[in-house]
């Protein structure tokens, strides 16, 4: 049954620069698959397993999420309270009236604020919350109104915990859900993981030397709010099986169903039939499954976890590489523990043709102030697209839509009182410059 998938790992592995790769399936309770693949650092050249330990980046949104869930059942907090009864005197330039953003709109990334400079040097939320009053951010509009994911916005939830429950969000997160899981090789300390074994080198790829970088594991000071679970994939199957059991460890009764569900809601639109939860992204119709899911990129991290409900599946894919498509690993995977064809996408976009002026209001470039950069430009009469220093051919879909070929990725165009304003990649919108 794995055969194909691993033929097609192996091929990957070489084609896209991996070190070590781990990935686990969980089918109702069991792992039907377990594999390690390639070395967890290039001098010892030790075998990666499923017990390997390795960073999981954004991943770790959604145990903050689940901790805001504890709390709100708890009677600490409501999803609807605004910010700023638990962050007092938050203010954000273009806001008029801050209570307009709620919990919601953090935990869902629809704050209105665009992607901001990433500074992990800050390790006190009263640094982080002092950077962004003083900032003069760009504001897309009112809260609820657009969906741009925000690390910023997002690690104010860490606040929100300490402030409610009374704890250390790192206690937190280690008291009152890696240790009920017995999620034991999971963790959030960079001083555990030195004491650890099985740990994965981080690494990155520098494709003009042809050779890999060692990575430090970063410290992120209060960005570990959003990224610094470092776990392995057996725990990570525990952790998705919580959800299917409907927040019940064995017997016990950790969150109620209810509040589960409540983090995999398609509250805000990414694209087609794509939505984003409460730090999970949704699918809703995936040859009539539910994919919920996220990803997470950090230096030497390339991670995706997620879950199908229906079928009470659970898929993780770790590595220990930068900027690998740890997403097309963990949907092949899918594919597979679903019978469908391994290389099965969800949903082709129709072509569509532009006038010449529609194509000219979507030339430009496009910015954000966390450095994210996209291009849109005619390369010997064809439309292309520059992203991460690579040009790639795009067709349109819509008047508002191109699509990159080969990979059916899609880039949104936001256009008003006809110009063109922002462009939407990476689930971030990149203002026009």
């Amino acid at each position: 049954m794995w055969s194909l998938f691993e033929k097609r790992l192996i091929e990957r592995m070489e084609k896209e620069h991996h070190v070590g790769t781990a990935v686990g399936v969980l089918k109702r309770g069991v792992v039907i698959y377990q594999k390690g693949f390639g070395v967890l650092d290039l001098q010892s050249r030790s075998p990666v397993t499923s017990n390997s330990l390795f960073g999981t980046a954004s991943i770790s949104k959604s145990f903050t999420a689940l901790a805001i869930m504890m709390l709100e059942e708890q009677g600490l907090l409501s999803v609807d309270d605004p910010v700023v009864k638990y962050v007092p005197g938050f203010k954000l330039k273009g806001i008029s009236d801050m209570r307009q953003i709620k919990i919601h709109h953090l935990l869902s990334h629809t704050s209105g604020l665009a992607p901001v400079k990433r500074d992990e040097n800050r390790n006190r939320f009263k640094d982080e919350k002092n950077f962004l009053m003083r900032g003069d951010h760009s504001i897309l509009g009112d809260p609820g109104e657009y969906f741009s994911y925000s690390n910023d916005m997002f690690l104010l939830l860490g606040e929100i915990i300490e402030k409610t429950s009374g704890k250390l969000f790192r206690r937190f997160i280690t008291e009152e859900i890696l240790r009920p899981l017995e999620m034991n090789r999971t963790t959030l300390s960079i001083e555990e993981i030195h004491k650890m074994n099985q740990v994965s080198t981080p690494y990155s790829y520098n494709k003009e030397e042809r050779k890999h970088q060692k990575e430090e594991w970063p410290s992120l000071g209060i960005y570990e709010v959003g990224g610094g679970v470092r776990s392995t994939v057996l725990d990570l199957l525990e952790y998705g099986d919580f959800f299917l059991n409907h927040g019940k460890i064995g017997d016990e009764e950790l969150l109620s169903p209810m509040a589960v569900k409540k983090m995999y809601q398609p509250y805000a639109k990414v694209s087609q039939n794509k939505y984003y939860g409460y730090a999970l992204n949704v699918t809703s119709d995936y040859h009539g499954f539910t994919l919920v899911e996220h990803g997470g990129s950090q230096p030497g991290v390339s991670s995706h976890f997620g879950f199908v409900p229906e079928e009470e599946l659970v898929v993780v894919v770790l590595s220990n590489v930068s900027d690998l498509p740890a997403g097309d690993i963990w949907l092949e995977a899918v594919n597979t523990a679903l019978g469908l064809p391994i290389g099965e996408k969800d949903g082709e976009f129709p072509e569509s043709t532009l006038s010449e002026a529609q194509w000219q209001s979507l030339m430009g470039t496009y910015s954000s102030d966390e450095g994210h950069l996209l291009v849109v430009k005619i390369v010997n009469h064809q439309p292309m697209i520059h992203i991460n220093g690579e040009d790639h051919s795009v067709y349109p879909s819509d008047e508002q839509t191109l699509v990159i070929k080969g990979s059916n990725i899609p880039v949104h165009f936001y256009i008003k009182n006809h110009r063109c304003w922002a462009a939407f990649f990476g689930m971030r919108m990149l203002l026009k410059e």
